[in-house]
């Protein structure tokens, strides 16, 4: 059975303006900072928050978040 590729979050820290739009939307994988910048947990996106994942993407005001490849399991050794 194939699994959909492994994806994670990552955020442009110079583009993102702290607005805290991602972490209303996915509070299960973004914290914000004392300041109001996000904090990403640094696993891979489960396949039932991947839909909030992409709407957090999506919503961005400045587009500093977004979905790329996480490393498969047998990548991390």
């Amino acid at each position: 059975m194939n699994e959909p590729p492994r994806v994670r979050l990552q955020v442009d820290r110079i583009r993102c303006d702290g607005a805290g739009l991602c972490a209303e939307l996915l509070p299960e994988l973004i914290s914000l900072d004392d300041w109001g910048y996000p904090i990403l947990a640094p696993d891979a996106v489960p396949a039932a928050l991947r839909p909030l994942a992409r709407q957090a993407v999506d919503t961005c005001p400045v587009l500093a978040l977004r979905l790329a490849a996480a490393p498969s399991t047998a990548d991390v050794r």
